[in-house]
């Protein structure tokens, strides 16, 4: 099947001629159909499956030309960097149609948003929060939308953003049709569809656990961080065969010890992205990668979604992930729009159980390799790894990362004042002869008086 057999305009046609694609992807070519009928749509598929032309195409499609203000199309993302990313693609297949397209998310000015909303629009990207800030507003009016995506939705309930998207629901119209795209299918995505979908159809491409068959996929047992360090400088030295490579690690604390470790081996090569980040940090982040002036991306579970970045040669699971889930979601960074990718994952010998439980979900082993000899054997180990010595008495003692700072700070100067309570009152009282009470007018009276 090539894009000619879907039913566009032309329009969209010259769009995906400018953009050099030919044959839509599985998930592209079921969904178009079904969408495009106007049926609540519930697809599941990895990704890297092109989801997001999956559900654009037959909505910009069918969407009429229209001077109304109030938005008609409205698609719910997790992240900022996904609605940017949502954003840039709509744009993209939007080159010869006169849409009006906008992307909203927190962290920024809301009155900048406000703004734009007010010019009028056609298609909103938003992230839940933002979405029902600027509904509660006013300025947004929710009643003509007609079509509802939620893309990621698996990732989006695990972010707790469930009692937005129950407060959105609220506030949108009961006729619409429901579009829903996620990565896999959990026990909350069930009940949500359970709840507001209409006798949806599901279309299936992939489980979540079956690799993709584009993706080479390698390991290494490696004793503790510093090793780790040393067998990914060596491997990063072949610069022309690692020529982009994202790295996933387990948390933000990581991240950043991990990046400060790269930048003392490659400098200005690497940049990080985690939650702790400015949204300008992170977007700028992504964009230097993207654009080549960064080899290495740095990045958490977190960022794992939305990152749609062509030409990631490899990715490496620096941390093996608790969840198998989030290890096809790593890995299918790489390898997209059915590309050749390449995938190495490192475990310590703590993180074996996490190994195979993935393993288990992908029925088929991790082909292991053996580090190269003079990748050095490091006996240091950092705080996570040293064992944890637990007191009799009290086993679950914090460590000093999880103390509470202290409640108070110390004062301005200029705050520093002492509290001279009640005798404070009476030398004032005495100096300008205030009244005991506002309602006692005959005090001042009396006193001379006397």
């Amino acid at each position: 099947m090539t894009f000619q057999d879907l039913n566009l305009n032309t329009p969209l046609y010259n769009a995906i001629e400018d953009l050099g694609f030919e044959t839509p992807t599985p998930i592209q070519a079921e969904a178009f159909n079904v969408i495009a009928s106007g049926k609540d749509v519930v697809g599941i598929a990895q990704t890297g499956t092109g989801k997001t032309f999956a559900y654009m195409l037959p909505i910009l499609r069918h969407l009429k030309f229209s001077k109304q203000e109030n938005p008609r199309v409205l698609v719910l993302v997790p992240t900022r960097e996904l609605v940017v990313q949502v954003v840039s693609e709509i744009e993209k297949m939007s080159k010869y149609i006169n849409n009006r397209v906008l992307g909203v998310y927190g962290g920024t000015n809301i009155n900048t948003q406000k703004q734009a909303v007010a010019q009028g629009l056609d298609i909103i990207v938003a992230t839940p929060g933002r979405l029902y800030d600027l509904a509660v507003s006013r300025v947004l009016q929710l009643k003509s939308i007609q079509k509802l995506v939620i893309d990621e939705v698996d990732v989006m309930l695990d972010l707790g953003f469930r009692h937005q998207l129950m407060n959105i629901f609220d506030i949108l119209p009961p006729r619409r049709q429901n579009i829903m795209f996620s990565a896999t299918m959990t026990k909350d995505v069930d009940e949500l569809i359970t709840d507001f979908f209409i006798n949806p159809m599901k279309i299936s491409i992939a489980v979540s656990g079956t690799p993709l068959e584009n993706i080479k996929q390698e390991r290494y047992d490696v004793p503790n961080f510093y090793t780790k360090v040393n067998l990914l400088e060596h491997l990063l030295h072949d610069k022309d065969e690692f020529s982009k490579v994202l790295i996933f690690v387990a948390f933000k604390k990581m991240a950043d010890r991990l990046f400060d470790k790269l930048e003392e081996l490659f400098p200005n090569e690497s940049c990080v992205i985690h939650s702790n980040k400015t949204q300008n940090y992170r977007l700028r982040s992504i964009e230097q990668f993207r654009e080549g002036e960064h080899r290495l991306l740095v990045a958490t579970d977190v960022m794992a979604r939305g990152l749609d970045i062509e030409g990631v040669s490899h990715v490496i699971n620096f941390d093996t992930p608790d969840y198998p889930e989030n290890y096809m979601h790593r890995i299918g960074r790489t390898g997209r729009a059915e590309k050749e990718g390449h995938s190495i994952l490192f475990s310590t010998g703590a993180e074996q159980e996490a190994r195979e439980r993935i393993e288990a979900l992908m029925q088929m082993p991790i082909t292991i390799q053996v580090m190269a000899d003079d990748v050095e054997i490091s006996k240091e180990l950092i705080e996570e790894e040293r064992p944890q010595i637990k007191e009799h008495y009290n086993p679950t003692k914090q460590r000093e990362d999880d103390v509470p700072g202290p409640a108070f700070h110390e004062k301005k100067e200029k705050n520093q004042k002492e509290n001279l309570g009640g005798s404070y009152r009476r030398e004032i009282a005495k100096k300008y002869k205030k009244p005991k009470t506002r309602g006692d007018k005959n005090y001042n009276r009396r006193n001379k008086k006397k």
